[in-house]
């Protein structure tokens, strides 16, 4: 039997110390668990944070954090240990640039307001710290969370994700005031993430829902009788649906399957292609071949080359860009990203400073592009996205050469 109830019609009934008329209570399993629905950047959650802590004395505080993420938070100079070579060869400069944009949409929205994003989870933590409480990291681990994210949505969907993200609310420089308003009211929290997802209901399903499920049973599971859940405001509805059942967390922490889809253009697009070159050649002999051949080279290396450029690479990691790409592009295991972005790490390679002030630069487009660590990052990602373009465009023009 699972009892729920805000704290103001708590007090009515129980002994209960002051709390923020916010937090939710729920009795389960013998367990009481007090959720402190916060927003990231709230000097108001801060507060209520440590009030609810100091009040309750709980045996365990659970917040909204990965492991990942508590490293992040409480280790400021990891940044400094990043071999970011390593980065791009075990193929994560992507992730860690998807990384670096979210941290630089809440670093610009904490300036705004005064506050340091993520400042109630460390408020958390160390009032955990401060009465010996337990800690419990309940959030799935972000890396999950992005892939299914990503690993589900469509190529269409990626695509309109992508624009969405970079023409909105993530490169913006100035965050409109009434957005941060909303995200700082608990009851508009969840319209703003809905008129967000409301293209991407498989977005929402993975982003919002399966964490409300992981929440809810890292909270079951907690030890102590008394518990305290931080944890975002447009997540409590959800938890406090999800905890009264006990559910297998295996299935959402699962990696999406690579589609078949997928492997079908990995193989088939560079197929193809070399297919059309070597029929051309039957078709209208060996000058036709090599025009096909020089539209496929020039292409794809000028595109990706240009999308090195306006990473502003170095001119031998734009030369890098534009001679990698068109044999890359029919590698299915090598991205020309991968030798542009080895190629401005090497000839370019970041210092401490730079991965110290890295937090402080991506706040602002200028400081993302500026800073040699991003800067790596972005190399590998827009030599990639013009070396796609390019094969597409290439592949087409031989395409109609040919038909």
């Amino acid at each position: 039997m699972t009892a729920i109830e805000s704290t103001a019609s708590a007090r009515q009934s129980d002994d209960q110390p002051a709390l923020p008329d916010s937090i939710r209570h729920i009795s389960i399993l013998d367990k009481d668990i007090y959720l402190v629905g916060t927003a990231h950047v709230s000097q108001k959650s801060v507060t209520e944070v440590e009030m609810t802590i100091r009040a309750l004395q709980p045996d365990t505080v659970a917040v909204e954090l990965c492991p990942p993420r508590h490293k992040a938070m409480t280790q400021r100079d990891q940044w400094q240990k990043m071999d970011i070579v390593k980065v791009i060869k075990e193929k994560k400069a992507l992730f860690l640039l998807t990384q670096l944009i979210l941290s630089a949409f809440y670093r610009r929205l904490g300036k705004q307001l005064g506050v340091q994003p993520g400042a109630e989870m460390m408020a958390g933590i160390t009032e955990a710290e401060a009465i010996n409480a337990e800690l419990v990291l309940a959030d799935r681990p972000i890396e999950i969370t992005l892939k299914r994210v990503w690993g589900y949505l469509g190529l269409w969907q990626k695509m309109k994700m992508i624009f969405h993200l970079l023409s909105g609310v993530i490169f913006s420089e100035e965050i409109d005031k009434e957005m941060v308003d909303n995200m700082l009211e608990e009851d508009q929290l969840e319209n703003l993430l809905a008129e967000f997802t409301a293209g991407f209901p498989g977005v929402k399903r993975r982003l919002i829902d399966e964490r409300d499920i992981f929440l809810a049973q890292k909270l079951r599971e907690a030890p102590g009788k008394t518990i305290v859940g931080i944890v975002g405001a447009g997540h409590i509805e959800g938890i406090v649906r999800e905890i009264e059942t006990e559910t297998p967390l295996g299935p959402i922490l699962e990696l999406p399957p690579k589609s078949q889809l997928t492997n079908i253009l990995k193989w088939g697009i560079p197929g193809l292609i070399v297919a059309m070159i070597v029929f051309g050649f039957f078709k209208g002999g060996g000058q036709y071949t090599l025009e096909s051949i020089y539209i496929w080279l020039l292409v794809n290396g000028v595109l990706s080359g240009i999308g090195a450029a306006i990473a502003c690479g170095h001119p031998l990691t734009v030369i890098s860009a534009f001679l990698a790409a068109p044999i890359t592009s029919l590698n299915p295991f090598i991205a020309a990203g991968f030798v542009s972005g080895l190629v401005q790490a090497t000839i370019k390679k970041p210092t401490v400073a730079d991965f110290e002030s890295l937090p402080l630069d991506i706040a602002s487009i200028k400081g993302f592009w500026h800073n040699p660590v991003s800067r790596i990052l972005l190399v590998v990602a827009l030599s990639n996205l013009g070396s796609a373009i390019g094969t597409f465009v290439s592949g087409s023009w031989i395409a109609a050469r040919l038909f």
